[in-house]
Parts: C-alpha cells; structure tokens; sequence
C-alpha cells in the first residue's frame, strides 16, 4: 500500500469535505471494512442525515445486475450469447439488422439507436416532456422510444454507450422466464446475496432510509429533488437502490461464484471489448487495465440527482463502493482513494 491504513480515514474525510460530499463511502481490503461512513444528508428539508444503512439509486450501476442475469440464463442454457433478439423477442423491430445478438446488447455494440444518446443530448430531464416519468414503470413501457427507430451502425462495429440495449436485454428475462424484470433480480441476485434491503422501489413510495437525490441550482444557491428528473421505478438499464453494504455483498457474491459458476463468471469479467486505450468493456462492467494487466472492474452511474462508483482491484484484492445523492462526489473520491491505498 501506498500510505498506512490509519492515514486513509484523514484522506477520504478530507476529500469529503472538499467535495461537499454527500453519500457513504465503503472500503473493503482483504475482506475487512477499513473504512464506512456517510456524510451528507438523506432529505435535506428535514434535516435527515445519512447514514450507513442508507440506500442510495445507481443509476447504470445496475447494468451489472441485469448482466448477471442474462449470464445465469445462458448458464442455464436458455439462451446463448449468440442467441439473436429475433429469435428470443417476440416484438417487432422493422429497422433493426436481423444480425443483433445477446452480446451485442451486452457489449454495447449492437448499433441500434439508443434513446438517450449521450453524444447528442445533454440533458435527461428533456427526454420527459414528450413521455412523462412517471409511465415509465417496466422495460416494456420504454418500448416506443427505441421499436421504430433505424440502426446507427451494424452490429458489433464499433462501442457505443447504449441504454437502449439493456432495456432489450430486460425484455428478453421477462420473456424466456415468466418473471417481471425486477422480481427476477431480487429473487436469484439480491436474495442469494444476502442484500435483504436494496430493491427496484418507486419514486413516489420511497422506502424508511432511503435517500432523495438533488439537482443544484447553482445560480439561486438552491435544491430541488429528481423525482421529476428520472423514471420513476428503475429497471434493466438502472435504477435500482442500495446501500453500500449490500454492494460490498453484490461483489463477494460474484467474485466467489455465488451468482454464475466459474466460467461463467469469468465470461462476464472477459475484457470483450476496447473502448479507448487501456479501457474495456465486459458484460455490464467496466474493466481498466494498466501495463497490459487488469487494475479494476468497475461499475458507475450517473442520473440528475444520483452518482455511484464500485470497483474491485484484484491486485490488492480490495473493494471500494461510493454511493451518493448528487450528481457529482464518486469520481472525485475514487480518484483520492486509488491514489492513496490501491496498487498497481
């Protein structure tokens, strides 16, 4: 390690306060927690403070999960990667190439169009003027934003960022196994791993200490919450809440074999893809490399009012989860933490 243990508490609490840091940061070394604590606060009309025991959205931290899933039905041999969404959708694309497959919606490159495409939109808030939030329920309710539109490249090109895909993805587990997308992950994710408080909850029926996320006004010095910012019950492609214990979970569980047997776990943690120099893709996971080796794997989201981070660095076989109700502090913390206690 870089610096002693004892002095990572002062750099991540000075960090934190720097930032304005609002969330709750976990590190896991050699399975012991060196460090838990939340800073900020859960609802700030009330003064509510957050704590370890908060649940947090992830925004596309969640992509994971619905990697996993598709990843537990190939296991299964009920689907194949190479499986096209022809064959296991029965929807309608009339513009999409007959050649997409399950990997190529796992890889993000099918090359369909995404209907939040971050080259070309700024802001997700406008997406809802047109479909107000709130209908926006299950993957099927996504379905007219993506069925018409015509591809932007053929499959497996190039990578591009696609939530589109994923939500493809959670209609073909509803699909091959009877299950709303959401009872699936919690039944044969959540529930085998042990993550007895995180959940796909509702916007409007927010669950005991659970956190609003905030969007800053910068020029009135004011906040307002997201819950007109972002669908209102997350899905295949995010959405979902934790708490950061329960990500600590989410990674024992896969990294032990508990959620996919060896190979396939593996699978899903093969650098399938490069997005730009020492950057990869797996399934539903980010993977760095440095020096040709793998550094992390890494999971991020980032919605109005939500951003998360989690990696695993199997180098110094430690775990770092950073949950947080504003738009910006993981990154930031991330960064100070790799640069104080992770190896190479």
């Amino acid at each position: 390690m870089k610096v002693p243990e004892l002095q990572v508490d002062h750099i991540i609490k000075e960090t934190a306060n720097r930032i304005g840091f609002s969330g709750v940061i976990a590190v896991k070394a050699k399975n012991e927690i060196i460090f838990h604590s939340a800073y900020g606060y859960a609802n700030r009309a009330e003064e509510i403070l957050n704590t370890t025991d908060t649940r947090f959205g992830i925004a596309s931290g969640c992509k994971l999960f619905t990697a996993i899933a598709i990843c537990q039905l190939v296991e299964k041999e009920t689907i194949s990667f190479e499986t096209k969404i022809k064959d296991c959708l029965d929807i309608d694309f009339p513009h999409f190439d007959e050649d997409i497959t399950v990997h190529h919606l796992l890889t993000h490159t099918s090359g369909i169009a995404d209907y939040f495409d971050e080259d070309e939109m700024d802001d997700f808030e406008e997406l809802w003027k047109e479909r107000p939030m709130y209908l926006l329920q299950k993957p099927l309710d996504f379905l007219p934003m993506i069925q018409y539109n015509k591809m932007k490249f053929s499959p497996g090109e190039k990578f591009h960022y696609n939530n589109a895909g994923f939500i493809l993805l959670g209609l073909i587990i509803e699909q091959v196994t009877g299950e709303r997308f959401t009872d699936y992950v919690e039944r044969k994710i959540f529930r085998l791993c042990n993550m007895q408080v995180s959940g796909y909850f509702s916007m409007d029926n927010l669950p005991k200490n659970t956190a609003y996320g905030y969007i800053e006004n910068e020029h009135e010095g004011t906040w307002r919450t997201n819950v007109y910012s972002i669908p209102i019950k997350g899905g295949a492609d995010g959405g979902a809440y934790i708490t950061a214990s329960d990500m600590l979970k989410l990674w024992e569980g896969l990294l032990s074999n508990k959620l996919l047997n060896f190979e396939y776990t593996q699978i899903l943690l093969k650098p399938h893809i490069c997005v730009k120099d020492e950057q990869f893709y797996g399934y539903g996971i980010w993977v760095k490399k440095r020096n040709n080796d793998i550094f992390k794997y890494h999971v991020m989201g980032y919605d109005p009012g939500v951003s998360f981070n989690s990696s695993f660095y199997p180098g110094s076989e430690t775990v770092l989860v950073v949950t947080s109700n504003k738009g910006e502090g993981p990154f930031e913390m991330m960064s100070a933490i790799e640069n104080s206690l992770i190896t190479d």
